[in-house]
Protein backbone atom coordinates (compact mmCIF):
# COMPACT_ATOMS: atom_id res chain seq x y z
CA UNK A 1 0.00 0.00 0.00
CA UNK A 2 0.98 3.84 -1.09
CA UNK A 3 0.16 6.14 2.14
CA UNK A 4 -0.36 9.21 0.79
CA UNK A 5 -3.02 10.93 3.80
CA UNK A 6 -0.56 12.75 5.94
CA UNK A 7 -2.60 15.79 6.75
CA UNK A 8 -4.96 12.99 8.49
CA UNK A 9 -2.21 11.18 10.11
CA UNK A 10 1.63 10.70 9.68
CA UNK A 11 3.21 7.63 10.59
CA UNK A 12 5.03 6.74 13.97
CA UNK A 13 8.78 7.67 14.04
CA UNK A 14 10.72 5.16 15.39
CA UNK A 15 12.33 7.49 17.52
CA UNK A 16 9.01 8.08 19.06
CA UNK A 17 8.06 4.19 19.38
CA UNK A 18 11.48 3.99 20.95
CA UNK A 19 11.08 6.71 23.38
CA UNK A 20 7.36 5.23 24.22
CA UNK A 21 8.49 1.55 25.25
CA UNK A 22 9.86 2.01 28.92
CA UNK A 23 6.66 4.05 30.40
CA UNK A 24 4.82 1.02 28.57
CA UNK A 25 6.15 -1.51 31.55
CA UNK A 26 4.08 -4.25 32.65
CA UNK A 27 4.34 -5.98 36.44
CA UNK A 28 7.65 -5.95 37.30
CA UNK A 29 8.73 -2.58 35.64
CA UNK A 30 8.95 0.62 36.84
CA UNK A 31 7.94 2.42 33.85
CA UNK A 32 4.78 2.59 34.63
CA UNK A 33 4.26 4.94 37.66
CA UNK A 34 2.07 8.52 37.58
CA UNK A 35 3.86 11.50 37.16
CA UNK A 36 1.88 13.09 39.69
CA UNK A 37 3.05 10.28 42.27
CA UNK A 38 5.62 11.24 44.89
CA UNK A 39 7.61 8.24 44.87
CA UNK A 40 10.58 6.89 42.92
CA UNK A 41 8.36 5.77 39.67
CA UNK A 42 6.71 8.61 39.93
CA UNK A 43 9.19 11.13 39.78
CA UNK A 44 11.10 9.29 36.98
CA UNK A 45 7.48 9.37 34.95
CA UNK A 46 7.17 13.18 36.05
CA UNK A 47 10.72 13.27 34.79
CA UNK A 48 9.95 12.19 31.70
CA UNK A 49 6.99 14.54 31.42
CA UNK A 50 9.35 17.59 32.02
CA UNK A 51 12.31 16.16 29.44
CA UNK A 52 9.21 16.02 26.69
CA UNK A 53 7.96 19.27 27.61
CA UNK A 54 11.41 21.12 27.10
CA UNK A 55 11.56 18.81 23.53
CA UNK A 56 7.67 20.14 22.42
CA UNK A 57 8.88 23.86 23.89
CA UNK A 58 11.84 24.06 21.60
CA UNK A 59 9.70 24.29 18.20
CA UNK A 60 7.10 27.34 19.54
CA UNK A 61 8.19 30.86 19.96
CA UNK A 62 10.21 31.72 23.49
CA UNK A 63 7.57 33.38 26.21
CA UNK A 64 5.38 30.42 26.77
CA UNK A 65 4.36 26.98 28.54
CA UNK A 66 3.47 23.80 27.30
CA UNK A 67 0.43 22.42 28.36
CA UNK A 68 -0.33 18.81 27.68
CA UNK A 69 -3.71 17.50 26.55
CA UNK A 70 -5.33 14.59 24.72
CA UNK A 71 -5.09 16.17 21.11
CA UNK A 72 -5.53 19.38 18.94
CA UNK A 73 -8.85 19.16 20.06
CA UNK A 74 -9.09 19.43 23.70
CA UNK A 75 -6.39 22.32 23.34
CA UNK A 76 -8.56 24.06 21.34
CA UNK A 77 -11.62 23.68 23.55
CA UNK A 78 -9.40 24.92 26.93
CA UNK A 79 -8.04 28.03 24.41
CA UNK A 80 -11.50 29.35 23.29
CA UNK A 81 -13.77 28.47 25.88
CA UNK A 82 -11.08 29.03 28.81
CA UNK A 83 -9.86 32.38 27.76
CA UNK A 84 -13.48 33.90 28.87
CA UNK A 85 -16.94 34.37 27.60
CA UNK A 86 -17.59 38.09 27.10
CA UNK A 87 -17.57 38.90 23.47
CA UNK A 88 -17.27 37.16 20.09
CA UNK A 89 -15.43 34.74 18.97
CA UNK A 90 -13.86 35.57 15.03
CA UNK A 91 -13.12 32.82 13.31
CA UNK A 92 -11.60 32.06 9.83
CA UNK A 93 -14.14 30.18 7.42
CA UNK A 94 -11.80 27.32 6.89
CA UNK A 95 -10.88 26.25 10.49
CA UNK A 96 -11.02 22.64 11.21
CA UNK A 97 -14.47 21.65 12.85
CA UNK A 98 -12.29 21.13 16.10
CA UNK A 99 -12.38 25.15 16.40
CA UNK A 100 -14.96 25.77 14.30
CA UNK A 101 -17.39 23.89 15.94
CA UNK A 102 -16.31 25.28 19.77
CA UNK A 103 -16.40 28.92 18.67
CA UNK A 104 -19.65 28.58 17.23
CA UNK A 105 -20.95 26.49 20.62
CA UNK A 106 -19.01 28.86 23.10
CA UNK A 107 -21.19 31.90 22.27
CA UNK A 108 -21.51 34.75 19.21
CA UNK A 109 -19.17 33.69 16.72
CA UNK A 110 -18.20 35.78 13.65
CA UNK A 111 -16.91 33.84 10.26
CA UNK A 112 -13.97 35.95 8.48
CA UNK A 113 -14.09 35.15 4.80
CA UNK A 114 -11.39 33.99 2.91
CA UNK A 115 -10.01 34.49 -0.66
CA UNK A 116 -10.14 32.17 -3.59
CA UNK A 117 -6.47 31.51 -3.32
CA UNK A 118 -7.59 30.27 0.38
CA UNK A 119 -6.21 32.99 2.56
CA UNK A 120 -8.08 34.75 5.02
CA UNK A 121 -8.42 38.02 4.10
CA UNK A 122 -6.18 40.49 6.64
CA UNK A 123 -8.26 43.80 5.28
CA UNK A 124 -11.82 42.38 6.83
CA UNK A 125 -12.93 44.59 9.71
CA UNK A 126 -13.71 42.69 13.29
CA UNK A 127 -16.65 43.34 15.75
CA UNK A 128 -16.21 46.19 18.04
CA UNK A 129 -16.78 43.36 20.60
CA UNK A 130 -14.43 40.58 19.38
CA UNK A 131 -12.44 38.82 22.27
CA UNK A 132 -10.84 36.06 20.52
CA UNK A 133 -9.65 35.97 16.81
CA UNK A 134 -8.51 32.09 15.38
CA UNK A 135 -6.89 31.83 12.50
CA UNK A 136 -5.02 28.63 11.19
CA UNK A 137 -1.14 28.68 10.44
CA UNK A 138 -1.63 25.25 7.36
CA UNK A 139 -4.56 24.79 6.33
CA UNK A 140 -5.60 20.80 6.73
CA UNK A 141 -7.53 20.43 3.80
CA UNK A 142 -5.81 22.62 0.99
CA UNK A 143 -2.65 23.63 2.60
CA UNK A 144 -2.38 26.95 2.37
CA UNK A 145 -0.48 29.10 4.69
CA UNK A 146 -2.57 31.50 6.69
CA UNK A 147 -1.16 35.63 6.90
CA UNK A 148 -0.59 34.34 10.83
CA UNK A 149 1.16 36.98 11.52
CA UNK A 150 -0.80 40.59 10.05
CA UNK A 151 -3.72 38.52 12.04
CA UNK A 152 -2.04 38.58 15.52
CA UNK A 153 -1.47 42.24 15.02
CA UNK A 154 -4.92 42.97 14.68
CA UNK A 155 -6.37 41.14 16.99
CA UNK A 156 -3.71 43.06 19.26
CA UNK A 157 -5.02 46.38 17.82
CA UNK A 158 -8.53 45.39 18.67
CA UNK A 159 -7.69 44.15 22.07
CA UNK A 160 -8.52 40.79 21.10
CA UNK A 161 -6.55 37.45 22.20
CA UNK A 162 -5.17 35.01 19.14
CA UNK A 163 -5.39 31.42 18.79
CA UNK A 164 -3.54 29.68 16.37
CA UNK A 165 -4.48 25.82 15.48
CA UNK A 166 -0.66 25.28 14.06
CA UNK A 167 -1.68 20.86 13.72
CA UNK A 168 -0.49 21.06 10.10
CA UNK A 169 2.90 23.74 10.72
CA UNK A 170 4.36 22.25 13.77
CA UNK A 171 7.42 20.63 12.80
CA UNK A 172 7.70 21.32 9.57
CA UNK A 173 7.65 25.03 9.50
CA UNK A 174 8.03 27.68 12.37
CA UNK A 175 5.10 28.54 14.21
CA UNK A 176 4.95 32.31 14.32
CA UNK A 177 3.75 33.97 17.56
CA UNK A 178 0.38 33.98 19.25
CA UNK A 179 -1.61 34.17 22.75
CA UNK A 180 -2.17 30.25 22.32
CA UNK A 181 -1.37 27.19 19.77
CA UNK A 182 -2.69 23.96 20.00
CA UNK A 183 -0.46 21.01 18.28
CA UNK A 184 -1.50 17.32 18.14
CA UNK A 185 1.36 14.60 18.21
CA UNK A 186 0.30 12.28 15.34
CA UNK A 187 0.49 15.07 12.99
CA UNK A 188 4.51 15.13 13.49
CA UNK A 189 5.34 11.59 13.92
CA UNK A 190 4.27 11.19 17.17
CA UNK A 191 1.60 8.96 18.71
CA UNK A 192 -2.71 9.51 18.68
CA UNK A 193 -4.24 10.26 21.82
CA UNK A 194 -1.81 13.80 22.87
CA UNK A 195 -1.43 17.05 21.93
CA UNK A 196 -0.96 20.32 23.43
CA UNK A 197 -2.36 23.97 24.03
CA UNK A 198 0.97 26.40 24.39
CA UNK A 199 -0.06 29.45 26.25
CA UNK A 200 2.14 33.04 26.32
CA UNK A 201 3.41 34.25 29.23
CA UNK A 202 1.12 36.27 31.71
CA UNK A 203 -2.31 35.19 30.00
CA UNK A 204 -4.46 33.05 32.64
CA UNK A 205 -7.47 30.23 31.77
CA UNK A 206 -9.92 29.07 33.33
CA UNK A 207 -10.39 25.52 33.83
CA UNK A 208 -12.55 23.82 31.25
CA UNK A 209 -11.80 20.26 32.69
CA UNK A 210 -12.00 20.24 36.27
CA UNK A 211 -10.47 17.78 38.67
CA UNK A 212 -7.37 17.37 40.00
CA UNK A 213 -5.50 20.35 37.79
CA UNK A 214 -2.67 18.24 36.97
CA UNK A 215 -1.34 20.84 34.46
CA UNK A 216 -0.56 24.39 35.82
CA UNK A 217 -4.29 24.05 37.07
CA UNK A 218 -5.68 24.45 33.27
CA UNK A 219 -6.04 21.08 32.95
CA UNK A 220 -7.13 18.16 35.23
CA UNK A 221 -6.47 14.40 34.29
CA UNK A 222 -3.45 11.72 34.69
CA UNK A 223 -1.07 12.18 32.15
CA UNK A 224 0.62 9.85 30.13
CA UNK A 225 4.02 9.43 29.81
CA UNK A 226 4.25 6.99 27.24
CA UNK A 227 2.61 9.09 25.16
CA UNK A 228 4.28 12.33 26.26
CA UNK A 229 7.60 11.02 25.93
CA UNK A 230 7.47 9.69 22.10
CA UNK A 231 5.10 13.61 21.35
CA UNK A 232 8.67 15.02 22.72
CA UNK A 233 10.77 12.73 20.89
CA UNK A 234 8.69 13.48 17.47
CA UNK A 235 9.58 17.01 18.55
CA UNK A 236 13.16 16.14 18.90
CA UNK A 237 13.59 14.85 15.86
CA UNK A 238 11.24 17.18 13.86
CA UNK A 239 13.40 19.74 14.94
CA UNK A 240 16.92 18.13 13.91
CA UNK A 241 15.69 17.21 10.58
CA UNK A 242 12.99 20.14 9.69
CA UNK A 243 15.26 21.03 6.34
CA UNK A 244 16.06 17.78 5.17
CA UNK A 245 12.03 17.02 5.49
CA UNK A 246 11.45 20.39 4.16
CA UNK A 247 13.96 19.95 0.84
CA UNK A 248 12.35 16.29 0.69
CA UNK A 249 9.03 17.48 0.25
CA UNK A 250 9.25 20.25 -2.58
CA UNK A 251 11.40 17.22 -4.48
CA UNK A 252 8.05 15.14 -4.31
CA UNK A 253 5.93 18.09 -4.97
CA UNK A 254 7.64 19.14 -7.85
CA UNK A 255 7.36 15.58 -9.54
CA UNK A 256 3.89 14.85 -8.12
CA UNK A 257 2.91 18.62 -10.38
CA UNK A 258 4.64 17.11 -13.53
CA UNK A 259 2.36 13.78 -13.33
CA UNK A 260 -0.90 15.42 -12.23
CA UNK A 261 -0.19 18.17 -15.11
CA UNK A 262 -3.91 18.74 -16.43
CA UNK A 263 -5.40 18.87 -13.17
CA UNK A 264 -6.58 22.01 -10.98
CA UNK A 265 -4.94 22.85 -8.07
CA UNK A 266 -7.59 24.16 -5.16
CA UNK A 267 -5.42 26.93 -3.49
CA UNK A 268 -2.62 28.76 -3.77
CA UNK A 269 0.85 26.93 -4.99
CA UNK A 270 2.84 29.00 -3.76
CA UNK A 271 1.23 30.26 -0.07
CA UNK A 272 0.74 26.63 0.78
CA UNK A 273 2.53 23.50 2.41
CA UNK A 274 3.87 21.73 -0.30
CA UNK A 275 3.00 18.26 1.27
CA UNK A 276 -0.66 19.22 0.66
CA UNK A 277 -1.66 18.61 -2.97
CA UNK A 278 -5.37 19.45 -3.14
CA UNK A 279 -6.41 18.41 -6.95
CA UNK A 280 -9.59 18.60 -9.09
CA UNK A 281 -10.59 17.30 -12.02
CA UNK A 282 -13.91 18.21 -13.95
CA UNK A 283 -16.56 15.09 -13.99
CA UNK A 284 -14.31 13.30 -11.47
CA UNK A 285 -16.61 10.26 -9.64
CA UNK A 286 -14.54 10.34 -6.35
CA UNK A 287 -16.10 7.70 -5.00
CA UNK A 288 -15.41 5.33 -8.26
CA UNK A 289 -11.55 6.82 -8.13
CA UNK A 290 -11.16 5.62 -4.50
CA UNK A 291 -12.95 2.14 -4.79
CA UNK A 292 -10.43 1.38 -7.35
CA UNK A 293 -7.52 3.19 -6.48
CA UNK A 294 -7.58 0.68 -3.17
CA UNK A 295 -3.55 0.59 -3.22
CA UNK A 296 -3.16 4.18 -2.73
CA UNK A 297 -4.39 5.42 0.59
CA UNK A 298 -5.81 9.26 -0.30
CA UNK A 299 -8.64 11.81 0.81
CA UNK A 300 -11.64 12.93 -0.54
CA UNK A 301 -11.19 15.78 1.94
CA UNK A 302 -10.76 16.07 5.40
CA UNK A 303 -10.64 12.83 7.68
CA UNK A 304 -12.61 14.31 10.57
CA UNK A 305 -15.99 15.41 7.78
CA UNK A 306 -15.03 12.32 5.20
CA UNK A 307 -17.97 10.74 6.78
CA UNK A 308 -20.74 13.42 6.26
CA UNK A 309 -21.37 13.18 2.27
CA UNK A 310 -21.22 17.34 2.85
CA UNK A 311 -19.03 19.27 0.13
CA UNK A 312 -15.72 19.98 2.10
CA UNK A 313 -16.64 23.46 4.07
CA UNK A 314 -13.08 24.73 3.19
CA UNK A 315 -13.41 24.30 -0.62
CA UNK A 316 -16.73 25.86 -0.64
CA UNK A 317 -15.32 28.85 1.12
CA UNK A 318 -12.92 29.46 -1.25
CA UNK A 319 -15.43 29.70 -3.93
CA UNK A 320 -16.00 26.19 -5.50
CA UNK A 321 -19.31 24.84 -6.41
CA UNK A 322 -20.51 21.78 -4.73
CA UNK A 323 -19.65 19.88 -8.40
CA UNK A 324 -16.37 21.17 -8.14
CA UNK A 325 -15.52 20.51 -4.58
CA UNK A 326 -16.98 16.42 -4.85
CA UNK A 327 -14.30 16.34 -7.49
CA UNK A 328 -11.37 16.98 -5.58
CA UNK A 329 -8.77 14.66 -4.02
CA UNK A 330 -6.33 15.57 -1.50
CA UNK A 331 -2.79 14.31 -1.14
CA UNK A 332 -0.96 14.35 1.54
CA UNK A 333 3.11 13.48 1.70
CA UNK A 334 6.36 13.58 3.84
CA UNK A 335 9.33 12.09 5.36
CA UNK A 336 8.79 8.38 4.91
CA UNK A 337 7.36 8.92 1.27
CA UNK A 338 9.44 8.31 -1.58
CA UNK A 339 9.50 9.25 -5.19
CA UNK A 340 8.95 5.96 -6.22
CA UNK A 341 5.63 5.99 -4.33
CA UNK A 342 4.65 9.14 -6.14
CA UNK A 343 5.08 7.97 -9.24
CA UNK A 344 3.22 4.77 -9.04
CA UNK A 345 -0.04 6.25 -6.90
CA UNK A 346 -0.04 8.94 -10.16
CA UNK A 347 -0.17 6.48 -12.50
CA UNK A 348 -2.34 4.58 -11.05
CA UNK A 349 -4.75 7.54 -10.05
CA UNK A 350 -4.50 8.87 -13.55
CA UNK A 351 -5.64 6.12 -15.53
CA UNK A 352 -8.92 5.37 -13.15
CA UNK A 353 -9.49 8.71 -13.76
CA UNK A 354 -8.64 7.93 -17.70
CA UNK A 355 -11.04 4.89 -17.50
CA UNK A 356 -13.91 7.86 -16.35
CA UNK A 357 -13.35 9.28 -19.96
CA UNK A 358 -11.43 12.31 -18.36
Amino acid sequence: MIYLDYQATTPLAPEARDAMLRWLDGPGGTGFGNPASPHRMGRQAKAAVEIAREQVAALFPPGGKVIFTGGATEAANLAIRGSGTEGAVSVSAIEHAAVLDTAQAAGKCHVLNVAKDGQCNVRQDLPNDTRLVCVMEVNNEIGTIQPTVEWHRKAKENNALFFCDAVQAFGRIEVMMADMIAISAHKFHGPKGVGALWVREGLELAEVQTGGGQEFGMRSGTLSPALIAGMGAAAKEAKERMERDAEHVEKLWARAREIFDGWTINGSAEARWHGNLNLRRKGLDVNRLMSEVRDVMFSAGSACASGSGRPSHVLKAIGLSDKQAKSSIRLGFGRYTTLDEIEDAGRQINDAAKAQGL
